[in-house]
């Protein structure tokens, strides 16, 4: 069974189009999958009854729980997937399992077992204010919780509430490596914990290696454009090619603005999936550089299924993602080495802070060194496709994640709770 709170339509989530793709990859693998799913739409449509039990809904939600006990009493499932609980599921649903002896996986797709936002990001600053406290009063104080102290406080009190909830959980999907180090910090132990990163479907093998650098995602202060473009204007004009930046968000007059500005940046506005896919083809390297500690950004795995290598910042889950979270000596093909070749630079090494991996790089999230690094990078990108391309094949390919996620649900099915 999954069980999945929808985020509302109107909030583009990663998180729903990765739960729709699992679903539809597990069932392609001969998996029975009873979906548990509400959204957040069904909010404006509820009658009043229901509504007036929204405030608790996160802490207990009856009619879920209701529900959930007749479908896991007539269907039995092995497993019980969990992945947003929030606000009509509650994290209740994972008692309500265990009482009907049915064990739990759950997939952390951001840091609300401690942040009540489930970012570690306020005022456009990383923040962890609340980690370690029995209750999150920062996360009241500061209104992360929708903007609303009221909110903020009832959060709050949900995820205090259910920490024995969270602890009993069976096994946690973490995303990447920094995940883990999360739940690690929150008390899990290193044998519930099991690091699977979402998979993407494959796009086929890549075109020729393009120009330029590609940012696409959320046009929104966490996602780094004000220190991508610092470090762009730090090169004259023209030296680096073309800077192509494609989204929407609230920074889209900033994008719009440099691109008026610099005839080497192209604003692309949002995308459907034919023009994600020409963008990929059309350019050298993708740029992805969060300023926040980003989970798990899908632009970067569909990067190296586009053979395109990507510099990022090391932050969250991005040094995974490139293969750079466990610090290696540079071979003498790998991306630090092969970067140092700048064209008519003769040899120079690499920028200081600049960390190879295997499909990329990874730098400070402070202006000098994405600048410094653009330049090696570009010089480096057509040697490093490649394996860019083999690390999504081994790693984030769907018949790779989906043989890993089934792997995961028996194990949990061999120690299923007695009810």
């Amino acid at each position: 069974m999954v069980a999945h709170n929808r985020y509302r339509e109107a909030q583009p989530s990663g998180e729903n189009t990765i739960v729709d793709a699992e679903i539809a990859q597990l069932t392609a693998a001969g998996v029975e999958v009873l979906p548990f799913i509400r959204s957040s739409d069904e909010i404006p449509t509820m009658p009043k009854t229901a509504k007036a039990l929204l405030p608790i809904s996160p802490i207990y939600a009856p009619r879920a729980q209701q529900e959930l006990s007749r479908l896991l009493t007539e269907h039995r499932p092995d497993v019980l997937h969990l992945h947003n609980p929030y606000p009509l599921l509650s994290p209740w649903v994972v008692r309500t399992a265990h009482k009907h002896g049915v064990p739990v996986v759950q997939t952390v797709h951001n840091y609300r077992q401690v942040c009540s936002s489930g970012l570690y990001f306020r005022d456009g600053v990383i923040c962890q204010d609340c980690r370690g406290r029995a209750l999150g009063v920062p996360a009241i104080v500061h209104r992360c919780y929708r903007g609303s102290r009221a909110q903020s406080a009832l959060m709050a009190t949900t995820l205090a509430v259910h920490r024995p909830t969270w602890k009993s959980v069976d096994r946690f999907i973490a995303l990447t490596t920094a995940v883990a180090d999360h739940l690690r910090d929150y008390g899990i132990p290193d044998e519930r914990i099991v690091v699977k990163p979402n998979a993407i479907p494959d796009p086929g093998q890549p075109a020729p290696v393009g120009e330029g650098f590609l940012f696409l995602g959320r046009l929104s202060p966490e996602k780094g454009l004000d220190l991508l473009l610092d470090a762009w204007r730090r090169h004259p004009e023209g030296a680096l090619g073309q800077l192509r930046i494609a989204g929407d968000g609230e920074l889209r007059p900033l994008v719009e603005a440099a691109a008026a500005e610099r005839a080497d940046v192209t604003f692309l506005g949002p995308l459907d999936r034919a023009g994600v896919r020409a963008a990929l083809d059309d350019s050298a390297v993708v740029l992805a550089t969060s300023t926040w500690h980003d989970v798990l950004p899908t632009v970067i795995i569909e990067a190296l299924a586009s053979g395109r290598p990507v510099l990022g910042t090391a932050l969250g889950g991005i040094p995974y993602l490139v293969g750079a979270d466990t610090p290696r000596e540079p071979a003498g093909t790998g991306p630090a080495a092969v970067a140092s070749a700048v064209p008519g630079d003769g040899r120079v090494a690499p920028p200081a802070g600049m960390l190879p991996g295997e499909a990329g790089w990874v730098v400070a999230p402070e202006p000098d060194a994405p600048a410094a690094a653009l330049p090696v990078v570009r010089a480096g990108a057509a040697a490093i496709a490649p394996a860019a391309r083999a690390r999504y094949e081994r790693t984030f390919h769907p018949d790779v994640v989906t043989k890993q996620l089934i792997d995961i649900y028996a194990g949990v099915a061999r120690t299923a709770r007695p009810t």
